[in-house]
Order: C-alpha cells, then structure tokens, then sequence
C-alpha cells in the first residue's frame, strides 16, 4: 500500500509536503483487539487507515466503555493526536475491531504543515467538525433516545456494515459500543427475540425481521 493512495488531500500539497509526510509517516499493523492509542498518557499521532476497522471509545472511572465513531478505509484519527491542539483534550481509546493496516503520522510534522498549508488547514477544521458532530450526535442517543431505539439502531447498522443479516457479536461487545451493562443488553435482546426480530445463537445474533426493528425507530 502506498501512502498517497490514502491521506485524503494528498493532490493539494506541494511537491515538499507530500514528500515530509510521506518519509514521517510510520507503517504499522494491527490484529484484531489491539489498542492503537491509550488516551491522555500518550501522543501516538494521527492515525491514517489504509485497511481495516477501529473504533474510538471512551472509558468510564468504573470501567464502561461507549464507542465515540469508528475509522475504515482512508479515515483519520485526530484525537489520537490531541496533544498538538491545546485546547482540545480528548481522553479517548483506539482499538482495532478487525486486522489492520494504518498510519501513523507525527503530531509535529502534522501541526508544522498545518500552519503553512491552507489546504490541510481548512482538511483538519473539516475533520474535527466532523468528529464533534459524531460526539454530539452520540449524546443526543444517550440523552434522548431510549435504549430500544439505540440498540434497534445498532443492530441495523451492524447489519449493513457487515453485509450481513446474521451478527458475529456478543452482548458485552455491544454493551461496550452502547455504554450499557451486558445484562442490559441481553434483556432487550431476549425481548426482540420474543417479538420475532432476532434470533439469539451462541456468538451470534441474526436479525429475522429487520422491518420490525425498523419500525421501532419510528
């Protein structure tokens, strides 16, 4: 994989900048589960996905995760990189949700090529309107929205990520991109299960009637 074929504006930097990127940018792999980026002790840097899955989440003081937004193909991560923004301090984790192969771009080498290029400039002010509105949306969820609603929505979003109507997932595993208990979880599984919406396997969860799930976000 070549780099350039993956950092998004890479036609609008000069000759110079595309060459400092691509020599300070570090290639790394990931398999499945391993944390990319563990919070505020650490500045990895921003992370360019050229193949693969993660996921950004936040960790509560008593252990509870909810996922934030999820990386694929060509996304970058800024907040793994927070550090080179005073003013932003995102304590979050990135964790690899399939076998990966990414970037890893140095904050100083990025925040120096920030101030001198307008184009990468006005990429970075786009990218972090983005995630914020992925936040904001997030706790519009959380506030607002019932859990029914919320695991209904996921499911369904499972299910077109995955291509698939049948869900290699485990109740902790959504609980943990939901934020709630697995117990929580496994009750409103059971109860889509007796309203014929889903099938509850070991290991798996195939949806059977996904108009009714649809319905319930109605």
């Amino acid at each position: 994989m070549n780099f350039s074929d993956f950092f998004p504006i890479w036609s609008k930097l000069t000759s110079a900048q595309q060459q400092l990127l691509e020599h300070s940018a570090v290639f790394r792999k990931a398999e499945k589960g391993d944390v990319v980026h563990n919070g505020s002790i650490q500045c990895t840097g921003l992370l360019l996905v050229g193949r693969g899955q993660f996921r950004a989440y936040f960790l509560s003081e008593d252990g509870r995760e909810i996922t934030l937004y999820r990386l694929f193909e060509r996304d970058i991560c800024l907040f793994s990189a927070a550090c080179m923004i005073s003013s932003i301090q995102f304590d979050i984790i990135v964790e690899a949700e399939k076998e990966a192969e990414y970037w890893v771009i140095p904050p100083e080498v990025y925040k120096d090529l920030m101030a001198e290029s307008a184009p990468i400039s006005n990429y970075t002010n786009e990218l972090m309107a983005s995630r914020f509105s992925d936040v904001m949306w997030l706790m519009e969820q959380v506030l607002w929205k019932s859990f029914d609603k919320r695991l209904a929505r996921f499911l369904l979003d499972e299910a077109v990520l995955e291509a698939s109507l049948t869900l290699k997932i485990t109740h902790e595993e959504i609980g943990n991109h939901l934020g709630n208990p697995r117990e929580v979880v496994t009750r409103m599984l059971r109860y889509f299960q007796t309203e014929e919406m889903v099938k509850l396997n070991r290991g798996t969860i195939e949806i059977t009637n996904p108009e009714k799930l649809e319905a319930i976000l109605d």
